[in-house]
């Protein structure tokens, strides 16, 4: 695939319109390429750019071992409808300098950023919705960078290239539209301010105020809301069931097949195929198993349920979750307050459990946006779309603050009162 040169351009959906300035950063020479394989370039050049250390956060996901097992088990192909068309920018002695995960699609499923509606609407048009492109992480509803460059002087002309030869790749393919999931705000403000339309959505996080136990979260609490989430664990636990943490080199086999019968059942009943393959799983451990976490429900020397997390260097990422057996509060424990207890050993800033869930918010997981961008290639479409989504942004911002005043933490009020004085309140 040849260079484009140009600029993505506000006024015309991102199209090329402006050479970047050559005295701005050093002459370089680049050659853009699309691999359909991760497997086409070695792990170290892609995680130079996906995760280089510094002041970015470490993502689980956007790594080559993460994305590579996707590709190799089957669950993220074009048989599956997920064909990769990942880009990679590299300089004349083969360094790679930028790449980003994307794929054809032609479908909408395993994405968490609904445009169904959009296909629909754009079909009945007469217009053919699929495929599309899509740059996000398959099957994971997780916030993080999209477009991956090394940091450096060149780093955003390379993030700005990445996205021109995105643009290009759509119009030799004449694909609908390219959909970027779960972006960070940088990258989504940034991307807004070259044209393409913003989506936001909303999930629910928690965020580690410094804790270094358990109870000292819950003093944070209002007393009622405090005393529920302590019933709501000593139920958890009534019948017997204790929980394990499992990661590293403590992970075997066996603690997968039981994970993922739990998958299975899960994914059975709310979407009829689960997108994971067995051999997902085996790939992970094999080769990211210190940013793997099961969390593991067992009861009569038995697992009974359990949650996949991936952790990064700032955030654990809760993913899937399934059980065997009902018990009251089984789920709050084993996906929302263990994996609060981790993060607090781990010293984690965050938990980030998964999509949707507005339960979450009376256990402590607060309302936040999370943001998508899109290019829509045809212009009356995306002029539709336009609209839509600017009634939508101001539709999630009410709710968002709506459900930011109804949080369980104490009012500023009771800000003055002490640990003491709580603990003397609400008797363990």
């Amino acid at each position: 695939m040849s260079r484009p040169t140009k600029e993505p351009n506000k006024d015309t959906n991102a199209s090329p319109d402006a050479d970047h300035s050559e005295a701005a950063t050093p002459a370089v020479t680049q050659v853009v390429k699309v691999l359909h394989n991760i497997s086409e370039i070695p792990a170290s050049q892609w995680d130079a750019c996906a995760n280089p250390g510094g002041n970015i956060p470490s993502n689980p996901f956007i790594t080559h071992a993460f994305l590579h097992a996707l590709e190799e088990s089957g669950s993220a192909c074009a048989a599956s409808g997920w064909a990769p068309h990942h880009l990679l920018v590299e300089d004349e002695t083969g360094t790679a300098l930028g790449v980003m995960p994307m794929y054809l699609k032609n479908h909408s499923q395993g994405e968490y950023v609904f445009d169904h509606g959009w296909a629909d609407a754009f079909e009945r048009a007469g217009g053919n919705y699929y495929p599309k492109l899509q740059v996000s992480v398959p099957f994971t509803p997780a916030t993080g960078r999209r477009i991956l460059a090394r940091p450096g002087p060149l780093q955003q002309m390379i993030e700005d290239q990445l996205l021109a030869a995105a643009v290009e790749l759509a119009r030799q393919a004449e694909v609908s539209s390219i959909h970027f999931t779960f972006l960070d705000k940088a990258q989504y403000e940034h991307l807004g301010d070259l044209g393409l339309l913003q989506r936001t959505d909303q999930q629910f996080h928690w965020e580690n105020n410094n804790y270094a136990t358990f109870d000292d979260f819950l003093n944070d609490l209002a007393s009622r809301k405090r005393k529920n989430l302590r019933k709501e664990r000593e139920r958890a636990v009534e019948n017997g069931i204790i929980f394990e943490w499992v990661t590293g080199a403590n992970l075997t086999e066996a603690h997968w097949d039981a994970f993922y019968e739990f998958y299975q059942d899960t994914g059975m009943r709310k979407w009829g195929t689960p997108y994971l393959s067995r051999g997902f799983f085996s790939l992970i451990n094999k080769t990211m198993p210190e940013q793997t976490l099961l969390i593991l429900a067992k009861r009569n020397e038995q697992y009974i349920a359990g949650a996949l997390n991936f952790i990064g260097s700032e955030t654990l990422f809760g993913r899937n979750w399934g059980c065997i057996e009902q018990h009251p509060f089984l789920h709050f424990e084993c996906c929302y307050y263990q994996a609060i207890d981790f993060a607090i050993s781990r010293g984690l800033s965050r938990v980030e459990a998964g999509a949707q869930g507005a339960h979450k918010l009376a256990r402590g997981y607060l309302p936040t946006l999370t943001y998508s961008a899109h290019y829509i290639s045809n212009p009356n479409f995306r002029e539709a779309v336009a609209d839509y989504v600017e009634r939508e942004r101001e539709h999630v911002a009410q709710h968002n603050d709506m459900l930011g005043e109804r949080t369980p933490f104490r009012h500023p009020s009771s800000e003055t009162a002490s640990p003491a004085d709580n603990k003397k309140d609400d008797p363990q």
